[in-house]
């Protein structure tokens, strides 16, 4: 069966169409396509912009309003940014890649217990979401614990993310993931992380059963954009790409090299994400190693905790201790003093901070 061609068209109710053909012909720089009837002129359709319109004095309804992304914004109607037809549309002209807007972290401290019973929300693909940084700091960063229940293919498409940072750290089973310039699919485990830089085309194939994976975005808000042209894999690896500063990482905890961490009485394996991303931002996965914990400030702009697996106390300045347990996420502001105290022998912590590297003050 051949398939219908097709072509659509937004129809734009038009009281004068002597006066708003010149507008959207003239102003906007469309082209006029079609118009009739020939004596008396009701219809005409324009097109342009990657749209078309039908201007039709016959139709009924409110105007409505268009938005025209431009490279060049100033090329476009003068380089004015808003505009009126003459049928009262209203037209907005904005850059058509504007630049990544990030905004300063609302500094807070935040502790977000699973056993508070935060909702699941359903998201793209269907995947399920769970807010562990409620207030985002003021649209800072997102830290969502992602899951999906039933396993099998997924959903996806060819997309990327507008993003000036974006980890996924593989928490529970296994998913199945596909990148730009990163050859044939591979398996993520558990225990194992991604970095997804910024504009790098990706999809999600095939997911276990319970799947659950920490995701960290910044922006909180930021654009996912379907690439309905690129087929991934797309051919040899290039594992020296850089994507706007960064390098794709793909850390697999079998391979990774235990070493002191910041804090007495941890050890800590480094995703190498400082590194790849210029210092953008930094992954660790730290442990308990015996010995007192200490008390203890830091001057990093972000830095994120989430609890993997056993328990621990976190103590601050003013605030009650928090027992934390496998599941909790937690916060903790520039220059705040805190202490995360008696750690379970199986204690696991995944901590994010932005940027990579950062200064601690350890406290006698």
């Amino acid at each position: 069966m051949s398939q219908t061609q097709m072509e659509m068209e937004l129809v734009v109710p038009t009281p004068d169409l002597g006066a708003d053909l010149p507008f959207y012909t003239g102003v906007l720089g469309m082209r006029l396509d079609m118009i009739y009837p020939a004596d008396d002129p009701r219809v005409a359709v324009v097109s342009g912009h990657g749209l078309r319109l039908r201007l039709d004095a016959g139709a009924g309804g409110a105007p409505g309003a268009l938005c025209i992304r431009a490279d060049d914004p100033d090329a476009v109607a003068d380089g004015a940014r808003s505009l009126s037809a003459p049928n009262g549309m209203r037209i907005e002209i904005a850059p058509r890649n504007p630049p990544l807007a990030l905004p300063a972290p609302q500094h807070a401290f935040v502790v977000r217990r699973l056993a508070d019973q935060a909702p699941w929300v359903i998201g793209r693909a269907g995947m399920h979401y769970r807010d562990l940084i409620p207030d985002r700091l003021g649209g800072a960063i997102i830290a969502s614990h992602i899951r999906i229940p039933d396993g099998g293919p997924v959903p996806d498409m060819v997309h990327y993310h507008t993003v000036g940072f974006q980890l996924i750290f593989c928490y529970r089973g296994w998913v199945d993931l596909v990148y730009e310039d990163q050859g044939p699919p591979f398996r993520l485990l558990a225990g194992n992380c991604v970095i997804q830089p910024p504009g790098i085309r990706h999809r999600v194939l095939f997911a276990s059963d319970n799947i659950e994976v920490i995701e960290i975005g910044v922006p909180a808000e930021h654009i996912t954009t379907i690439d309905h042209h690129m087929t991934l894999p797309n051919g040899p690896a290039n594992p020296d790409r850089v994507f706007d500063g960064q390098r794709f990482v793909h850390h697999q905890a079998a391979d990774a090299e235990w070493r002191p961490f910041r804090l007495p009485g941890y050890t800590a394996r480094d995703t190498t994400i400082a590194r790849n991303t210029g210092n953008v931002a930094g992954v660790q996965v730290v442990r308990s190693a015996g010995g007192d914990s200490v008390w203890a400030r830091h001057d990093c702009d972000i830095l994120f905790g989430f609890v993997m697996e056993g328990s621990a106390t976190l103590e601050g300045e003013g605030k009650p201790p928090f027992a934390l347990s496998a599941g909790d996420a937690f916060v903790i502001p520039p220059d705040m003093r805190t202490r995360l105290a008696g750690p379970s022998a199986d204690f696991e912590l995944l901590e994010v901070s932005l940027p990579g590297a950062f200064g601690t003050h350890l406290e006698e």
